[in-house]
């Protein structure tokens, strides 16, 4: 069979690049290798993000670009994956008549069957049907070529029923259902045999994983991973803060293998804003679950998504939001101004926010944040951490290399990237480092990373109560 070449293109979250990891993987057994240019390939497929406007025209701007690419080579098949494929439908092919194939978020598995359907026929294919439960396509190639990852990402369900008034994603994903948890341990045991040494748990809500089946809690499912031998670290998103459950806190302070860190996204800090969203928690509530983990773990990490100008919302709305991130002190965030989104209640809400008050806000809210993440890393220096190595630090890959030194970089437990070098002549090897977990002592805080210097004798900080980091 003849050797073909695929580009995937994956926009938007972590689910979304899982679905293009197994799409890779399908497409290996098909006999199709990853190439780094859609120039070269043979299939292009676009993996697409309906959860802003941004991430739509984003999608549109790629297809736009493919008629010139079909001119030049008349056997390409383009696919369109993922939310916008699962929203647009057939429109995409009306549209953009370049496109081959429209495969919503439950067809994933399907994308070996469409493109033998579309050899067959020629006919271009629109699959966009949402199911009830999960049909999964076992992966027989876990490992391709050129894929060395340390960390990799596992889907444990899809959906969501919560309906937050601003959201697309149970329509665009479906209603909330769970992976059979054997399945979720036999793909993880697989991705470590292949050198894989940190996991994240993906799900648009994990806290309610297996509710709805009555089968494994999330906080079991997470002492089954723990249990995974070979595996060193686990982390998990997305956290709903009204699903929360005790269990799953009390889990930080009892899973070695637990990150040090939790996504909880708070969206907004004003009772009246976080009401009209439908996200039925209080900024009460919300401080609560922050306090009673930051009891089992002092030093956990804590990110959060924000939405500045949802309708309605009032310059004491948003002063609330930023007192919010005052009282909390969040190692990092994601924020966005707030966009209609097509079928998502909020659309036709009335108040609508100026674009540039929507502006401003964002602003203010990211100049504090900068505020408050570089006091907390400048308060990291002298400490000790734990990194997992990852490889070549991004300095590294861009600049000229330094004769005699090569700067390597890794993650702590609590997310935070971090920087060092390692000197030609020293004893420990960039190959032998990548994947493992090595102490570093902080010297340097920056906005966005962190750097320090290897620690000489690493035997002092393997003490199980020093999984995290302490002040040297």
């Amino acid at each position: 069979m003849k050797t073909k070449k695929a580009y995937i293109n994956t926009i938007g979250c972590q689910m979304n690049v899982y679905d293009s990891w197994r799409m890779q993987r399908l497409l290996y057994d098909e006999n199709y290798i990853h190439t780094s240019s859609p120039e070269n390939a043979d299939l292009v497929i676009v993996n697409t993000c309906a959860i802003r406007e941004k991430a739509v025209q984003k999608v549109h701007s790629f297809l736009g670009r493919m008629k010139a690419l079909k001119k030049k080579n008349p056997g390409l098949y383009v696919v369109v994956a993922g939310c916008v494929a699962q929203q647009e439908g057939a429109r995409l092919i009306e549209r953009f008549p370049e496109v081959n194939i429209v495969m919503g978020t439950h067809a994933v598995d399907q994308l070996p069957d469409l493109l033998r359907q579309m050899q067959r026929n020629g006919n271009p294919i629109v699959e966009i049907a949402l199911t009830e439960s999960i049909l999964e396509k076992p992966v027989k190639t876990v490992a391709v070529p050129g894929d060395a990852s340390v960390s990799g990402f596992v889907t444990i369900m899809r959906g969501c029923d919560n309906y937050c008034t601003y959201c697309v994603v149970p329509y665009v994903r479906g209603r909330e259902v769970s992976r059979e948890p054997g399945a979720i341990i036999a793909e993880i045991e697989a991705m470590v045999r292949s050198g894989v040494k940190e996991i994240t748990l993906l799900g648009q809500n994990v806290n309610s994983y297996g509710v709805k089946e009555g089968m494994t809690s999330f906080p079991e499912l997470l002492a089954m991973v723990n249990d995974i031998d070979g595996l060193l670290r686990i982390r998990f998103v997305t956290s709903h803060p009204k699903d929360l459950s005790d269990e799953l806190i009390a889990s930080f302070g009892t899973l070695p293998k637990l990150c040090n860190h939790i996504h909880l996204p708070i969206q907004s800090g004003a009772n009246p804003v976080l009401k009209r969203m439908n996200r039925k928690y209080t900024r009460e509530i919300y401080l609560e679950k922050i306090a009673r983990l930051r009891s089992v773990s002092k030093d956990i990490a804590i990110s959060t998504d924000l939405i500045v100008g949802f309708p309605g919302e009032t310059d004491t709305d948003f002063n609330d939001t930023l007192d919010l991130m005052k009282t909390v002190k969040y190692d990092s965030l994601f924020a966005f101004e707030y966009s209609d989104r097509p079928e998502a209640p909020a659309a036709r809400f009335s108040d609508k926010i100026a674009s540039d008050v929507k502006y401003k806000r964002l602003q203010a809210l990211l100049d504090l944040q900068k505020q408050i993440t570089a006091d907390n890393h400048a308060a990291l220096i002298g400490c000790v951490f734990p990194v997992l190595i990852e490889g070549e630090s991004k300095n590294q890959q861009k600049k000229p290399a330094v004769p005699g030194i090569v700067e390597l970089s890794g993650r702590t437990s609590e997310n935070r990237i971090v920087n060092f070098a390692l000197p030609s002549d020293s004893l420990l090897d960039m190959d032998v480092l990548k994947g493992q977990i090595i102490h570093i002592r902080i010297e340097k805080a920056f906005l966005n990373s962190l750097r320090g210097v290897i620690v000489e004798d690493q035997t002092e900080f393997l003490k199980p109560e020093r999984r995290h980091s302490h002040v040297a």
